[in-house]
């Protein structure tokens, strides 16, 4: 198999969505539980789609090109669950082929095919958390496609117009997942290895990166969202931003197999000796790439959704030679093989009996988001929740700002500051949600501060859950 990949003709590349698809789609077809970044996803998709403005209308940390990107899925499909997983799926697929093109198109190393690819997207299905929507897997692509705008195109260097765009993709990157922005290290980095004007060139790139957010704070400027976007988004982005839910421990296990590639790949790469300049210093970019990615990845503590994403392109590229020719063939046949049912066994271990007991490795599906039954007669009505769990949003619609109740605690946190007061009754807007779910015993306080707002609500015989009048 390994060799029918190290070929470039289209039969390969059919053959290579075939095997994704076999590999991808079973396990979603019998479904797959929403992730929690999957609703919050939703969530602010629809209420963007609604026309609310983002950081001014909703207190939410997601980045605002992402927003902007879940708030086109919504006009396109209201909560739209399988096109998000349709989406992740080309994304991935995307990400692996342009890679493995800039790969090929400048000689990295001295075979080419689809072995990076196959490398890419085999890793990439060992955990179902690539299967969900994210912002991380959104800035990813943008990130992969500014590697071939850092790399020169001649010996006289880049074209000026290469690095502006390298440096304006790492900002989109930025704008869909805020730690993406240490990628800059990786261009700036490029540009001192490869540019004969290493200072304007780097003015060029950071440039290019900083003109996206020009257009975006000037955009919120001018809609009085900018001091919500700094309050909401830049200040807390690098460390509140919304966990995959799964524990660390099983996400420390779910990297051993890419670990153990990595690795490998890793001892082959640094034994193997490299015949052109270009290729010594693409192997010092990616391994710079590495470290970022690693340093993107800890900046959340490994917990962001889709974090495995980060990794992928420098295991994809290290893997060429992990499975270049030598004199045992079979013996890289046997690793590969051993690969692809690593990747079966762990995406599909929840369907066989026993499986995770003894892999001691429990399926992702066991962490996501289940509509809580205390409230499943609530259905298709306006709901304010007062608290972290948001499940209760599942089959209803938030109709306040307050969304994140972390980032919310700007206003409810401050109930005895008379401004934030003055806030929340503004918030509430001209018609309240017809009910409120109290996980924090806010309601007795706001009735007493806001009697004309809260004083209509009573009480159900549900616990927490008021209805309004």
């Amino acid at each position: 198999m390994l060799r029918f990949f190290k070929s470039s003709l289209p039969a390969q590349l059919v053959a290579l969505l075939l095997l994704l698809l076999a590999l991808r789609l079973p396990l979603l077809w019998l479904g797959l539980p929403v992730t929690a970044a999957e609703l919050r996803a939703l969530l602010v998709g629809e209420r963007l789609h609604g026309g609310a403005m983002p950081y001014r209308d909703l207190y939410d940390g997601t980045a605002p090109l992402a927003a902007a990107f879940f708030a086109g899925l919504d006009a396109v499909l209201s909560r739209p669950v399988w096109l998000y997983r349709v989406v992740a799926l080309l994304l991935l697929l995307i990400q692996a082929l342009r890679l493995n093109l800039v790969l090929n198109r400048y000689d990295v190393h001295p075979e080419r095919g689809f072995v990076a690819a196959l490398t890419y997207l085999l890793v990439g299905s060992v955990s179902t958390d690539l299967d969900a929507l994210s912002p991380l897997l959104l800035g990813q692509t943008f990130i992969i496609f500014s590697l071939s705008a850092l790399l020169p195109t001649s010996r006289e260097g880049y074209d000026n117009r290469r690095l502006f765009r390298a440096g304006f993709l790492i900002g989109l990157g930025a704008l869909c997942y805020l730690p993406l922005a240490l990628f800059l290290v990786v261009g700036l980095f490029a540009v001192v290895i490869f540019a004969p004007n290493s200072f304007r060139s780097s003015l060029l790139l950071l440039c290019g990166f900083f003109f996206p957010y020009a257009l975006v704070i000037t955009l919120f400027l001018y809609t009085g969202a900018l001091p919500g976007f700094a309050q909401f988004h830049l200040q807390p982005g690098l460390t509140d931003l919304i966990a995959s839910g799964l524990p660390a421990g099983l996400q420390l296990r779910l990297l051993i197999v890419p670990g153990v590639v990595l690795t490998l790949a890793l001892l082959r790469s640094l034994g193997t000796s490299l015949g052109l300049v270009f290729q010594v210093k693409f192997r010092q970019l990616m391994l710079v790439w590495l470290v970022v990615a690693i340093a993107t990845a800890a900046v959340e503590r490994g917990a962001a959704p889709g974090v495995l994403v980060l990794l992928l392109p420098p295991l994809a590229y290290f893997s060429l030679f992990l499975w270049q020719r030598n004199s045992q063939a079979w013996l890289l046949e046997l690793l590969l093989l051993l690969l692809l049912n690593a990747a079966v066994v762990l995406r599909y271990r929840a369907q066989v009996p026993r499986l995770e007991a003894l892999l001691h490795m429990p399926a992702e599906s066991r962490f996501g988001l289940q509509p809580d039954p205390r409230y499943a007669t609530l259905q298709g009505q306006t709901l304010l929740i007062l608290g972290p769990d948001d499940r209760a949003y599942f089959n209803n619609h938030p109709a306040t700002p307050y969304l994140d109740w972390a980032l919310s605690q700007a206003d409810f946190g401050h109930l005895n500051e008379y401004a934030a007061v003055v806030r929340v009754a503004q918030k509430m807007g001209p018609v309240p949600p017809d009910y409120l779910l109290d996980q924090v015993n806010e309601v007795a306080r706001l009735k007493l501060l806001l009697p004309g707002i809260f004083g209509s609500y009573e009480a159900t015989g549900t616990p927490g859950l008021y209805r309004r009048k």
